[in-house]
């Protein structure tokens, strides 16, 4: 690409809240312009009928042509973005960042090849990739809790989540869950140990763990676990490669609606390596975030609403009664989707991974 000019970008499907937040970041962002607003429901409507925080922001309206582009973000909704991709004449040069789930699991379609999209764990391959399927939102804030300890070798049993999203998780359409009456002052249950980003998170945690192991000997690959019989499998042993490779995360999740707007708040915990301290463990969080201008380890607790509005993801470890706790938190629509896909933007582009995205946070 000619770096002397703007990325040209479309919006496909921008009538809903990623999309929303998507014209946000792209109308600020120095090295953009959105060339295309496409949809099925509001073909000539003004961008900013639809979303009238941005009145003033912006002249375009949404219409049927992608106007030449050199990325699509597609915000389709879970299983449409296959048909788009069959149904549109896009060149082949052209990238995709799906954010929807439809090349999360399997990202070989139509000839191209979407590599999952989340930074803090595939940063170069995504500065490689031609097309990308961005993560989930819920799948975001869990790994973010986990990828440390799965690349250093520390999960060996069961991980317990329980996370609480806002009502914009559940989309714009409206049903029968996000009626104010229902949703204020509520909290429920939804899709109990069956949530669909469950897929990815394992699927994206086995292929960190195995990643870890095929490069580097984890650093704590020789502490026992409490309710193993011997010590810990180190990639670098006789079989533990084969052991690697058939490895998955099983993981328990308690997806949870809140009666607030955005934000995802997310607890998990799992059974800690004997020999491990809480420094340890807080170390390793430290040193995989080192490089991540955007997640953090707190040493102290965190709450949800200091990443509202941000592409940040804040994270605290914990040590208690023989169990490792982690907190995460991310703003759903930010770093749990517009904000995640125009962060891979910019690494497929060569950016500055943080162009665009310093937002300004809501301290209340």
């Amino acid at each position: 690409m000619d770096n002397s000019r703007k990325i040209r970008v479309a919006i496909a499907g921008g009538t809903g809240y990623t999309g929303g937040e998507l014209f946000r970041i792209l109308l600020n962002h120095p090295d953009v312009e959105i060339v295309a607003a496409t949809t099925t429901s509001s073909e000539g409507t003004p961008v900013a009928s639809v979303h009238r925080d941005l009145i003033g922001e912006t002249d375009l309206c949404f219409g049927k042509e992608l106007n030449d582009p050199d990325v699509i973000f597609l915000c389709l909704g879970h299983g449409i973005s296959r048909q788009f991709v069959d149904t549109h004449d896009i060149k082949p040069e052209c990238r995709i960042i799906d954010l929807g789930n439809d090349f999360r699991l399997d990202g070989n379609y139509a000839g191209r090849e979407f590599v999952y999209g989340l930074c803090e764990s595939a940063r170069e391959d995504i500065r490689k990739a031609h097309d990308v399927a961005n993560p989930g939102c819920f799948a975001t804030a869990i790994q973010l809790a986990t990828l440390p300890l799965a690349a250093a070798g520390l999960i060996n049993d069961e991980i317990h989540v329980t996370a609480i999203t806002g009502s914009t998780g559940a989309g714009k359409k409206p049903g029968e869950t996000t009626h104010f009456s229902y949703r204020s002052d509520n909290i429920s249950i939804y899709k109990l140990f069956t949530h669909q980003h469950l897929a990815e998170i394992k699927q994206n945690l086995a292929a960190v763990r195995l990643s870890s192991a095929t490069t580097k000997t984890p650093a704590f690959a020789s502490l026992r676990h409490p309710l193993a019989g011997g010590g810990m499998s180190s990639p670098s042993s006789d079989n533990s490669l084969t052991a690697t490779r058939e490895w998955e995360a099983k993981v328990n999740f308690v997806p949870m609606r809140g009666d607030f707007a955005r934000g995802i708040f997310a607890s998990v915990y799992t059974r800690a390596v004997e020999g491990m301290t809480e420094a340890d463990y807080r170390k390793v969080f430290e040193d995989y975030y080192a490089a991540s201008p955007f997640v953090f380890h707190s040493n102290e607790g965190i709450s949800m609403k200091e990443v509202v509005n941000t592409n940040k993801g804040l994270v605290h470890v914990e040590l208690h009664d023989g169990y490792v706790h982690i907190a995460s938190a991310i703003d759903n629509l930010v770093k749990g989707a517009a904000g995640q896909a125009v962060q891979n933007m910019n690494l497929m582009f060569g950016l500055a991974e943080d162009t665009g995205l310093r937002l300004k946070p809501s301290a209340f």
